[in-house]
């Protein structure tokens, strides 16, 4: 009864956290994205050169490739005209063809939001307008670069929000930028906005429902770059993020993973996480993530400090690091070993 009585205090104390730190009013339900985007089903009715298309649903990233590598310029130029949103979020599909993909879906929309998407120069490796919307950017060429990083990132962010300029080196885009201007100049980084994140500090922050989501979706489109022969990547996740990162580690072929600002990964240790990839932990100073329990109880919270000793991940210094945002701004330790891990050349 004692060690029930502690459990039921420990549970109130992370859920008066969670209401303090921003109050269950601020912060909306979402509902997750799932599956894939409009134009599913008049892809699965075409057809090119009398061959079938493979299931945006459940065709492996690899099928995926081997499909479009038996497709001649004008096979794939027909699949990219007719069905430009699917195509766009394929993941196994030659990346070229789906930066013109998404460009194409991105116009179609007609949304004012989603214009700056298909500005020159941007690469967008996935776009999906349903609710807030998702996207992944490329910064780099993934098939070239030596290494390839995914930046996974936590609450508020969308496809019109992940590149917002108010503050640099903060949202994916600006972390993305950030690390790859700190790298040795062979590695690609992706602002990956892949899921539907939470909105605030409330509920479905403390919860696991959309972190499981993302990290189906997180380790789909790893496999969609294994399978066009990048590199195998370092995962570096964010708050919330880290929680996706948690549970997509263990099927993805990532390198590293590399956790900041954490409230937990859903494990109680590094090995829990059941990966042969290396894992990094840093927490700033005045980083506010510090007052959330770490505790797992009736589904809410996520688990152990990845920080702390027993947790067993490798530490990066951050002593640097001012509030949540800051671990990527220039000049940081934090970042100076973000970079190191990111190259290939940290030990």
């Amino acid at each position: 009864m004692r060690r029930f009585g502690r459990t039921l205090v420990t549970a109130a104390v992370a859920l008066a956290v969670v209401a303090g730190t921003a109050g269950w009013a601020s912060a909306d339900s979402q509902r997750a994205v799932t599956g894939p985007p409009p134009g599913a089903d008049a892809w699965r009715a075409d057809s090119v050169s009398g061959r079938r298309l493979p299931d945006p649903a459940s065709a492996p990233p690899r099928e995926v490739a081997a499909f479009f590598a038996g497709l001649d310029e004008s096979g794939r130029r027909r699949l990219l005209l007719r069905h430009p949103l699917v195509v766009g979020n394929l993941d196994g599909a030659p990346l070229p063809l789906r930066y013109e993909a998404n460009r194409l879906a991105v116009l179609a929309t007609g949304e004012a939001r989603f214009e700056s998407l298909a500005g020159p120069g941007r690469r967008i490796l996935a776009f999906d307008p349903r609710g807030r919307g998702q996207v992944a950017e490329v910064f780099g060429d993934p098939e070239r670069a030596a290494h390839v990083s995914v930046i996974v990132p936590g609450s508020d962010n969308d496809a019109t929000t992940y590149d917002a300029r108010r503050t640099p080196h903060t949202g994916p885009a600006g972390m993305a930028r950030a690390l790859r201007s700190a790298t040795a100049g062979d590695t690609a980084v992706v602002a990956w906005t892949g899921y539907t994140t939470p909105v605030g500090v409330g509920l479905d922050a403390a919860d696991g429902r959309l972190a499981e989501v993302g990290a189906v979706r997180l380790a789909r489109f790893t496999a969609g770059l294994d399978a066009v022969g990048a590199p195998d990547p370092v995962l570096f996740c964010h708050s919330y993020g880290s929680v996706v990162c948690g549970l997509a580690a263990r099927h993805t072929d990532s390198s590293d993973v590399v956790v900041f600002g954490s409230p937990g990964m859903r494990a109680g240790t590094a090995a829990g996480l059941g990966t042969a990839a290396r894992v990094w932990a840093a927490r700033g100073p005045s980083d506010w993530i510090a007052d959330v329990p770490n505790v797992e109880v009736a589904g809410i919270g996520h688990g152990a400090d990845p920080t702390s000793p027993a947790f067993g991940a490798r530490r990066i210094p951050a002593g640097d690091v001012r509030g949540h945002t800051g671990y990527f701004a220039p000049g940081t330790r934090s970042l100076a070993a973000f970079a190191s891990i990111a190259d290939g050349v940290a030990r």
